[in-house]
């Protein structure tokens, strides 16, 4: 936890390019209550729509929440759809300057029927066209200014048309020749198009696909074939429930396990691991680091229906709750807390020594309890009582322990509780 809890206190804004194709995502919400007379089909009766960005769009959305600044680059319809999906990633602090229009082309849209929170079908519409030679070569001419100040670029292939081998090239090239990372999430059975990515993350499917090998054959040979066929460093294979294999050109395997509590949609979980995957080696966190973050954050997207942005906070969550009797802070472990904090109701307890506990004490936090808050103790005393700080830590009557530095002291100031609480010479007092 404390290795992973450092990894994601250094995750700061990173400016990360996406490019790919482009969907509207509609989802239609309702009941089904009954049985249609005219087929033996459910009827729904709807209660919302809403429509979100999908496809790069949702890669760049999951950018966004994890605090990276994303360019987006891809291509819409001359249509209503178009203007909606626009709009939805502007509205979200995205640059979509690079979103071009091709006026032949139809903005595709995915109707995904959801009754009773399951979802009963998926209504597609779209035309498969490939990206206009003008608009080809305008990317390309263009790629010293989108990818300017930029260290990772971000390819999502949904098999649009968008993503065509020329473009693809030009990218590679150019990312190759600036010392630019390169992640691509595959689409089809043809890898040879993707040479000269630096890592690619197909999910387990497409990866036996791409090999050309029956499902039951070793995963350590389908990677040994997708990377000989790709040249590229790295390859991660996203497994759903599994969790997730990388694979290093020197032929080096490390399998990270899933830590969902329920698999209910692995929609977007794709989009999830590559928007984390970017982010952290933007960072510029090793392959493992990022590996195990991309796990908790696809663990935590496949547990929502649908297509899920995941946070920091988010994650924040799930590292403490992968230890949790992990109670007590340091400086280097306050990002984590703060996260945590957030989705949280609290009370804070200030105490200036911890020599022993006294019944007092034991009374106040019984107290204190009966709130129905969480407690944050915040010890003012630089070098508390070891054996009664790990006491402390034992109480269930307490959530988190933050301990006193210069750091500490600063987010204490930061910190917005119901009521700060202070307890000197065995007598409680409170700040609202």
């Amino acid at each position: 936890m404390v290795k992973l809890v450092n990894s994601l206190s250094r995750l700061e804004e990173a400016k990360i390019v996406v490019i790919g194709d482009l969907l509207l995502d509609k989802y239609t919400i309702g009941k089904a209550r009954r049985i249609s007379p005219e087929a033996p089909v459910a009827v729904v009766h709807v209660s919302k729509e809403t429509f979100l960005p999908g496809g790069a769009g949702n890669t760049a959305l999951n950018l966004k929440s994890l605090g990276a600044n994303v360019v987006l680059v891809g291509r819409l319809g001359k249509d209503e759809a178009g203007d909606l999906l626009r709009k939805s990633l502007q509205e979200e602090g995205i640059d979509t300057q690079w979103t071009l229009i091709q006026h032949s082309y139809p903005t595709p849209v995915k109707n995904r029927i959801i009754a009773e929170n399951q979802q009963i079908v998926r209504i597609d519409h779209e035309q498969l066209m490939p990206l206009s030679e003008p608009l080809e070569q305008y990317i390309i001419d263009f790629l010293p200014l989108i990818m300017q100040d930029v260290k990772i670029v971000a390819l999502s292939d949904y098999d649009k048309g968008f993503l065509t081998a020329t473009l693809l090239n030009g990218i590679f090239q150019y990312a190759n020749l600036h010392g630019i990372t390169v992640i691509t999430d595959p689409k089809g059975n043809d890898f040879s198009k993707y040479k000269g990515t630096t890592i690619i993350k197909p999910n387990q499917s497409e990866a036996y696909a791409a090999a050309k090998l029956p499902f039951n054959s070793p995963l350590d040979l389908v990677a040994q074939r997708i990377l000989e066929k790709t040249q590229a460093k790295l390859l991660v294979i996203t497994r759903s429930e599994e969790g997730i294999s990388l694979f290093r050109a020197s032929g080096e395997r490390q399998d990270f396990p899933t830590d969902a509590k329920e698999v209910k949609d692995v929609t977007g979980a794709g989009d999830t691991v590559l928007a984390m995957l970017a982010h952290a080696l933007a960072n510029n966190l090793d392959y493992d680091e990022a590996a195990e973050l991309c796990n908790a954050a696809a663990g935590i997207a496949i547990e929502h229906l649908g297509c899920a942005r995941i946070t920091l906070t988010d994650l924040a969550h799930r590292l403490l709750e992968k230890d949790m009797d992990h109670k007590i802070f340091d400086h280097e472990h306050l990002f984590v807390l703060k996260e945590v904090l957030k989705l949280k109701t609290y009370n804070v307890l200030v105490l200036h020594e911890l020599p022993f506990l006294k019944p007092s004490l034991f009374l106040v936090l019984k107290q204190l309890t009966n709130l129905d808050s969480t407690l944050l103790v915040y010890l003012t005393d630089p070098e508390p009582c070891q054996t009664s700080l790990e006491m402390l830590a034992s109480l269930k009557e307490v959530g988190f322990i933050l301990t006193h530095s210069d750091h500490a002291e600063n987010t204490f100031q930061q910190l917005t509780p119901k009521k700060t609480y202070y307890f000197i010479n065995e007598e409680l007092s409170f700040v609202s």
